[in-house]
């Protein structure tokens, strides 16, 4: 063993040097000295200081989750245009937007019939409520929505139950939760289609415990809404035996959750004004509405406090800027993108400035792997060409396509070139959209990675342009 040592810690050491060559399109000669330091003092002053973490700690503890219209959310956005005020951005301000408003209501009730241990379940956001005294119905358990179209009319007055798991063997988690969260968003119509009087899904999940994960849903317009709630993965496997046992079994499902009148909301935004061309934006955001369990510190408190600290770490580091820095907190990207699409309608409208790109980190507080761009090849291979900069530990590729919720409306409506920072999400739909989602699940080095490489991101985009 000590051998096998020896012989792998050179390796390590010289896996962890800073990398050198050429910078390509920015230079024939390898990399500009000053680029060099400015991202090594970046890296090394967000390490020093971990304000994002501190930060996220107070939005975490302090005010909690913030979904779109709660008194939570307000709460949050007040105090991050508090927050960049007191930082002595340029300048903060507010979009106003009227948001969604959905409630949870009661906690929710689910057990199968003449069993009293309650199975793990949250309501799907957005769903309707049960009738008062609850639903007790037979449950059919189907793979697919293919499926439920094949029972058909078999499905009237039944619970159908959706049991595709999370395809466990993507590598990259986002296949995993791409292959089965139709089961959540459409589930429900389709299954109304047919006269089923609920739904019950397999949460969306690649953690193998009890954790209920909610998340949105889009009823169709032509059929009528039904409720629809998530079990944890432990449940579902214990409906699903107990269905192989008795196929005429019944379940029960309670839920009070309510849709009220749309509320008035706001996206928030500090600015950095740029010294050359004050009238050309570089965004960088995240949505600070999270859903109502967990403390919603990955998705995305940490993509918020990450944007925030971009700007602060510019200030702090004395680099001004040639081109307006925007730090954006959307809100509503879980439940509508009321925020994202009321950006984007005043950015198409406001002819006096445009955007050079924007930027959008809502993968988690993870360690940071690398960045997708959304842009023309040129533009591709000049982000690419700052890749020697990186530390290939922590930024090792830039992909082809990237981006986020939140900014595709502005890409759609004016053109602007998206991105988005990509993390290690192998724990990501652990704990995405369920009660796990908390402060203490946030890494504080892996966090203040992220802010570092979006911040040395930025600069080298802000000093080369697209």
């Amino acid at each position: 063993m000590k051998k096998l040592l020896f012989i792998l810690l050179p390796v390590f050491i010289l896996s962890c040097q800073e990398p050198v060559g050429k910078i390509g399109a920015t230079s024939d000669v390898g990399p500009d000295p000053e680029d060099i330091r400015m991202v090594e003092d970046i890296f090394q002053d967000c390490l020093a200081h971990g304000e994002t973490y501190e930060m996220l700690r107070h939005l975490c503890l302090n005010i909690g989750p913030r979904l779109s219209g709660s008194a939570q959310a307000a709460q949050a956005l007040d105090w991050t245009a508090d927050m960049m005020t007191q930082m002595g951005f340029d300048s903060v301000y507010r979009q106003d937007v009227m948001v969604p408003n959905w409630k949870r209501g009661a906690a929710e009730k689910c057990n199968i019939a003449g069993e009293k241990e309650a199975l793990a379940v949250l309501a799907i956001g957005g769903s309707v409520a049960t009738p008062a005294g609850g639903i007790t119905a037979e449950v059919v358990e189907v793979q697919s929505l293919d499926e439920v179209d094949d029972l058909g009319e078999k499905l009237k007055g039944k619970i159908v139950f959706y049991n595709r798991a999370f395809d466990q063997r993507n590598i990259s988690t986002g296949g995993g939760y791409g292959g089965a969260v139709d089961q959540r968003v459409h589930g429900a119509s389709r299954a109304a289609k047919y006269g089923a009087a609920a739904i019950v899904i397999r949460s969306v999940s690649s953690a193998f415990d009890d954790v209920p994960h909610t998340g949105t849903l889009s009823y169709a317009e032509e059929v009528p809404r039904i409720p629809a709630a998530a079990l944890g993965v432990l449940s579902a496997d214990k409906l699903s035996q107990k269905l192989k046992e008795n196929a005429a079994l019944q379940l029960f499902l309670s839920m009070s959750c309510q849709w009220q009148e749309d509320a008035p909301s706001h996206n928030v935004i500090g600015e950095l004004k740029g010294s050359e061309y004050p009238d050309q934006v570089i965004l960088v955001g995240g949505h600070m509405d999270s859903w109502d369990v967990g403390h919603g510190a990955h998705d995305d408190g940490s993509g918020c406090m990450q944007s925030i600290h971009v700007l602060q770490t510019f200030k702090r580091l004395g680099i001004q800027p040639r081109h307006t820095i925007r730090a954006v907190m959307f809100i509503n990207e879980e439940n509508g993108t009321a925020g994202g699409k009321k950006y984007a309608e005043l950015a198409k409208a406001n002819d006096k400035e445009s955007h050079l790109v924007a930027i959008e980190t809502d993968a988690g507080g993870f360690v940071p792997r690398g960045f997708g761009l959304s842009a023309t090849p040129e533009q591709l291979e000049k982000w690419r060409s700052w890749l020697p900069l990186f530390n290939p530990n922590i930024i090792s590729y830039i992909n082809n396509g990237g981006g986020g919720v939140d900014i595709r409306p502005l890409n759609e409506e004016t053109g602007t070139p998206v991105a988005g920072l990509i993390t290690d999400t192998q724990r990501m739909f652990d704990l995405h959209h369920s009660a796990n989602d908390t402060f203490d699940k946030v890494n504080r080095r892996e966090l203040e990675l992220g802010t570092a490489s979006l911040t040395a991101l930025i600069y080298l985009v802000d000093k080369y342009g697209m």
